[in-house]
């Protein structure tokens, strides 16, 4: 039969293999082998394994009916499509582009006849291109496209990127069938992440991830990595790949059946070889999960770039309003807010605390000890004020000169805080500071500020008299 099948990947004039699967009684496969492949696979593949990355592939000759990993990457999706194929006889179509490949493959599945009750096969027909092919990627069946259509009309037509995603894992949810959905944004340089958005059904007793999610869970994200192995996704919806995922991740195999999870199909986001998250759905109807895994794989590709343009306009928001070297807010943001009471508050009663506060002797420590010594007073007196006044709004107003904006209703509180403030960073030789404080409106928001600001410059003046040499 190996003859008859060679001859038949020989006439096709693509990139075409066979493959064998063996099942077990249960429903579950065992070897998935090469059975054979023709001309153009061999070369292809031989030449894309720069590509592929795997050294160990092709440092043998070909031999028939070897198990396929000798020959291509071991992929647990590439297993489920050949089963499929192979096992349940259908015909099989994707587009993909696998993690650990910088290339798109054009893939189909075609079941092929066995003389073997236990052994399946299928051929294997692919092509490879470095750039997308956007047509084959609108390839897909009318139901999927509509809703994948959809999905992206709502994302690129909101004003709110917040509210549109939302609104988004909702009907992503209901595409699947699933009991949740959700999207978790990370920040691999910081090991931080957090949900963006999720949804779950009204009959479920799954919950929520916001409520699970706390300082130690990066430590699972951070396998999801290996898990998907360079595939395209991690998928886990049988009592086989359940073992498996216990096998090759029992961290993420603990977390996940102690939630109450029976299955889940997990895809990151990737976007320029950079993975900004992950999009999962769990608990879903497994007879539909080659059209989910469809669904899942395109929508994907558009959330990515979506993705991607909301945490740059967040990075960009946060440097125009953010102090680089200490962390709170600059002059750009401590203008724009006081503009805003100014436009909107002219008649407010609404009380408001302003503190100025002004770094003592910096230049003394940046002519002795240099900038890098001045960098981190400027750090550590910025330290000060989060910790004296972690309620309040803090600016760095320039230089050496903050702001502390409180929107507090009882003065007592307020002048409490200042005092105890003044009173802890009033010696020369640690964090010191010139202060001076008003209370009022923020209908008279303007008045305030130069009262504060008169006031610190007298407490500076006071302070220099008593100890000059901290002036030069």
């Amino acid at each position: 039969m190996n003859s008859d099948f060679h001859a038949f990947s020989e006439h096709i004039k693509a990139m075409a293999s066979v493959f064998s699967v063996e099942v077990f009684p249960d429903g579950s496969y065992g070897n998935i082998r090469l059975v054979t492949g023709n001309n153009i696979f061999f070369q292809t593949t031989k030449d894309n394994q720069s590509k592929i990355g795997d050294e160990r592939i092709y440092n043998t000759d070909f031999i028939p009916n070897q198990p396929y990993y000798h020959y291509i990457p071991k992929d647990k999706n590439f297993e489920e499509f050949c089963y499929n194929s192979a096992i349940l006889g259908k015909t099989l179509h994707t587009y993909i582009r696998p993690e650990r490949m910088p290339i798109w493959i054009h893939l189909t599945a075609i079941p092929l006849q066995s003389d073997k009750p236990n052994i399946g096969y299928c051929a294997y027909v692919q092509s490879f291109s470095e750039m997308p092919d956007y047509e084959l990627m609108t390839n897909i069946a009318p139901d999927i496209a509509s809703n994948v259509l959809e999905i992206c009309m709502k994302l690129r037509g909101a004003n709110s990127f917040t509210a549109a995603i939302n609104d988004i894992i909702s009907d992503i949810r209901n595409i699947c069938n699933a009991e949740h959905c959700c999207i978790l944004s990370t920040d691999f340089n910081q090991r931080k992440c957090s949900v963006l958005c999720e949804a779950l059904s009204e009959k479920t007793e799954l919950t929520l991830m916001k409520s699970l999610i706390d300082d130690d869970f990066f430590a699972v994200v951070d396998t999801w990595h290996e898990t998907i192995a360079g595939s395209t996704c991690a998928f886990v919806k049988d009592k086989q790949d359940w073992e498996n995922l216990r096998n090759r991740n029992p961290v993420w195999y603990k977390s996940i059946k102690s939630s109450g999870i029976d299955n889940i199909i997990l895809f990151p986001l990737r976007y320029r070889n950079q993975i900004l998250g992950f999009i999962w759905a769990t608990n879903f109807d497994v007879e539909n999960a080659l059209k989910i895994k469809e669904t899942l794989e395109l929508t994907t590709y558009f959330l990515s770039s979506e993705l991607a343009s909301h945490q740059l306009f967040n990075r960009l928001e946060v440097l125009s309003s953010q102090d680089v070297l200490t962390g709170v807010m600059n002059r750009n943001a401590m203008n724009n807010r006081i503009d805003s009471f100014i436009a909107n508050n002219a008649k407010s009663e609404e009380s408001v605390g302003i503190v100025f506060a002004d770094l003592n002797g910096l230049k003394q420590v940046n002519d002795n000890d240099g900038h890098f010594a001045g960098d981190l007073l400027l750090k550590d007196a910025a330290l000060s004020l989060q910790k004296h006044f972690p309620e309040y709004e803090i600016y760095r107003a320039g230089g050496d000169e903050f702001m502390v904006l409180a929107l507090e209703p009882d003065k007592d509180t307020f002048i409490n805080k200042v005092e105890r403030f003044k009173s802890d960073t009033a010696a020369p030789d640690t964090v010191c500071f010139a202060t001076g404080w008003s209370y009022g409106t923020l209908g008279t928001i303007r008045k305030a500020l130069q009262t504060a600001d008169s006031n610190m410059y007298a407490d500076k003046e006071e302070f220099y008299k008593k100890h000059p040499e901290r002036k030069r």
